[in-house]
Order: structure tokens, then C-alpha cells, then sequence
């Protein structure tokens, strides 16, 4: 209950803004339909390999929408404002484990971004592209589960993040560095498979294909289910992780005196 309580207050503070960042919205989904509109000139000349022009538009719009999702999360869940004004130090007081407690209030945040931001773009998407969506209902339900999968491996990844805060003043650059990581490896300007073969080596090595390329390959229907397994696993190893570095946390704020 108390979970649940941490995610549905983060939910409820976002919901005074619907206002603003529906208008943001229309801002993001001008921002994809001009990217969109240089992959279909693009393709008046080129294939786009198995995409074709109407498959790179669909890829485009749930990139697009599942950025939300995926992609902007809270800078280090707080945890560096936290530092900074030693609320740290009551929060790994608290009878909640820290990553637990973090999780929690950023899956609020996930939830409203994904009902108010993701949804509404992609629904401006399938009516000036005429997208349609996927015959099955599997489809949208593995669809579904590769996107929780990454949202949660989002989730560890800014947890890391926001935890270096300290042992380092500034920790920014570690997010805006893994924002750029997500633009580049995740697949999110152009697929993973036309990468130069090295930086498909890299990408596949690491999480980010399964942040945005894997959600929108198996919604368009271009993999399988069994592309999860990947997910499942990065999930588990990035939970051992964030586990480990909570009890490095605790023992970094006794010396200090926390």
C-alpha cells in the first residue's frame, strides 16, 4: 500500500500541469512530424530497407511517444537535489529501502507521462500519418511488457546516476551523456541495424537497444516475444546493481556523518 501511495502522489502533483504539457505536447509532435517528413523524402529515393516509407513513419511516431516512457526520466530521481539540501540523509532513515522508495515515486511520474504525454502524441501520429495498430492483441500486450521493461531499466540507470551525487558536485553530465547514448544506440534517429557494424557491436553490447528499438520493432511486428529475454535479463542485473551501490550509499553518508 505504501508503494502504491508513493506512486499515486507523484501521479496526482503531475496533474496540475496537464495544461501546460498538453501544449508541450503539440511542441514534441511538431518536433517528429518534421523528422518524419525527412525520412519520407528520403524514401522517395531509397528502400528503407524493410520499412519502407510507411513502416519509418510508424517507427518514428512510437520512438516518438515512447520517449516519454523510456527516455525522460527524472534527472537521478532527485536523489542529487536530495544531496544537496541533506534530505538524503532522512530518506535512508526511512523504514523503505531508498531504491525501493525512489522506484516508487518515479513510476507515478512514468504512469502520468505515459497516459499524458505518449498516448496523445502517438494519437496525433495515427491521424496525420493514418497509422494503424497492431492486427493482434499479443503484439500490443508484448509491446507493452518491452516498454515497462524499459521504463524500469530507466529507472536503474538514473538511480546510478543520481546516486554519484556523492561522491561528485555535478552529476548532469552523466544524464545528459546517457540522453545522448539513448539517442544514438537505443535507435531512436535510425534503427540499430543501420549503424555502422563496430556501433552495432556497442549498442547490442549494452541496455539501450532495449529502451526504445526493441519496444518498437516487436510493435511493429518486425520481432518476436522472444526479444524480452534480453529485457528480463538487463532488468535483473540492473537490480543486483542498484542494490549494491544502496548499501555503498549508506556506508558513503555514516562516514560523512549522516
Amino acid at each position: 500500500m505504501l508503494y502504491f501511495t508513493l506512486a499515486s502522489k507523484a501521479y496526482a502533483r503531475n496533474l496540475h500541469y496537464r495544461g501546460a504539457h498538453m501544449l508541450h505536447n503539440v511542441a514534441s509532435a511538431l518536433f517528429g512530424y518534421l523528422y518524419a517528413c525527412i525520412w519520407i523524402g528520403i524514401g522517395q529515393d531509397r528502400p528503407l530497407g524493410e520499412y519502407g516509407v510507411h513502416g519509418m513513419v510508424g517507427y518514428i511516431a512510437f520512438t516518438q511517444a515512447s520517449l516519454w516512457v523510456s527516455g525522460f526520466t527524472t534527472n537521478g530521481l532527485g536523489i542529487p537535489q536530495a544531496v544537496r539540501t541533506g534530505q538524503i540523509s532522512l530518506d535512508l532513515m526511512r523504514p523503505v529501502h531508498l531504491f525501493v522508495m525512489c522506484m516508487c515515486r518515479e513510476w507515478g511520474q512514468i504512469a502520468y507521462q505515459f497516459v499524458y504525454k505518449s498516448i496523445p502524441i502517438y494519437f496525433l501520429y495515427i491521424v496525420a500519418f493514418r497509422l494503424t495498430l497492431p492486427d493482434r492483441w499479443t503484439t500490443l500486450l508484448y509491446s507493452l511488457i518491452a516498454l515497462a521493461a524499459a521504463a524500469y531499466m530507466s529507472i536503474c540507470i538514473n538511480y546510478i546516476i543520481g546516486v554519484t551525487a556523492l561522491w561528485t558536485t555535478e552529476s548532469n553530465w552523466l544524464y545528459w551523456g546517457n540522453h545522448a547514448l539513448i539517442n544514438l544506440l537505443a535507435g531512436f534517429f535510425i534503427p540499430v541495424e543501420w549503424l555502422p557494424s563496430w556501433l552495432q557491436t556497442v549498442s547490442w553490447l549494452s541496455p539501450y537497444p532495449y529502451l526504445l528499438y526493441v519496444p518498437t520493432r516487436i510493435y511493429l511486428g518486425y520481432e518476436q516475444a522472444g526479444r524480452l529475454l534480453g529485457s528480463f535479463v538487463w532488468c535483473a542485473l540492473f537490480t543486483l546493481l542498484c542494490l549494491l551501490v544502496t548499501v555503498i550509499v549508506r556506508r558513503k553518508v555514516e562516514v560523512q556523518g549522516g
